[in-house]
């Protein structure tokens, strides 16, 4: 199953939003009231969530971007820490008009949209936490994303983005070969090569303490919340989701089984239909809060 055949029957435009001078490239599917945005993870792309945006765009508007430094939108030349994918994000919604959005966030993107959500709850509907990073600072797992992405970015050799990208699947079969071609090709644009310091500052210790998703800011978040996890995560252990899920007022959690560090992907099956339960919840309690 390739990507353009999980989009078949799909209307969609694949486009680049100017961000406050940052290109953007944006997927947008679907005319509801609400919009939806999607935020893949460290050295990922849009890509990541073509499994779901034909089951969301039906009921909203769905956005799906490369954020800041990755895929095909803008890299400026400055460590990217999580202030700054915020910023980007806001200039994003705002390029668009979207004055509050579910944001769906994936490991890197997870922590960008729950910083979001701590610091701008009008700007967010609900968050979805999936298998989302920034609450730990483990050196090996830092060190096993920094040696893999940089193996793979600084060689022409395809296993090597092949490796990377199974990495974050429990079933290698989920790692398509698509995938893997469109990750090789983003890997090896010349800007992307220059700046992949800039995109993995977050594995330096110092600079990941001062950016990290601590109880008190967690503590913070107002939306409705569903933290999803796989038991297979290899970033992060089970007990890591509990905790994330223990420190945010009122969130849900959802493990599943036989699955890596994208649930989305993994288990579309199961995750769809979660997904779109829990975002009709989200909006009628704040429709329900509006009108009281």
């Amino acid at each position: 199953m390739t990507i353009w055949n999980e989009l078949t029957g799909l209307d969609f435009s694949l486009t680049t939003v100017d961000a406050n001078g940052v290109p953007t490239r944006a997927l947008r599917s679907g005319a509801g009231e609400e919009a939806v945005v999607f935020l893949h993870g460290t050295s990922g792309h849009l890509e990541a969530f073509a499994r779901n945006i034909p089951a969301h765009a039906p009921h909203y508007e769905c956005h799906a971007i490369d954020m800041l430094g990755h895929g095909y939108t803008g890299k400026p030349d400055y460590p990217y820490e999580i202030p700054r994918y915020v910023a980007h994000l806001v200039d994003y919604l705002d390029a668009v008009g979207i004055q509050r959005a579910h944001l769906v966030g994936e490991s890197l993107g997870g922590w960008v949209a729950a910083h979001l959500a701590s610091e701008l709850p009008e700007r967010v509907l609900s968050l979805q936490l999936l298998a989302a990073g920034g609450t730990v600072a483990n050196p090996v797992v830092m060190e096993r994303i920094k040696t893999s992405t940089l193996d793979a970015v600084r060689s022409d050799d395809i296993e090597l983005t092949r490796a990377r990208l199974r990495l974050l699947m429990h079933d290698p079969v989920n790692a398509t070969e698509e995938l893997v071609e469109v990750r090789h090709r983003i890997y090896h644009q010349p800007d992307f090569v220059a700046n992949i310091h800039n995109l993995l500052s977050l594995q330096e210790m110092e600079i990941r303490q001062r950016n990290l998703l601590r109880p008190e800011r967690l503590a913070r978040i107002q939306a409705p919340t569903l933290v999803v996890w796989g038991h297979e995560n290899p970033f992060g252990d089970v007990p890591e989701a509990k905790k994330l899920a223990e420190d945010i007022p009122g969130a849900r959690l959802q493990l599943y089984p036989e699955c890596g560090h994208w649930p989305q992907h993994e288990q579309a099956a199961r995750y769809n239909p979660l997904s779109l339960e829990f975002l009709a919840e989200a909006s009628a309690k704040v429709k329900a809060e509006a009108s009281a």
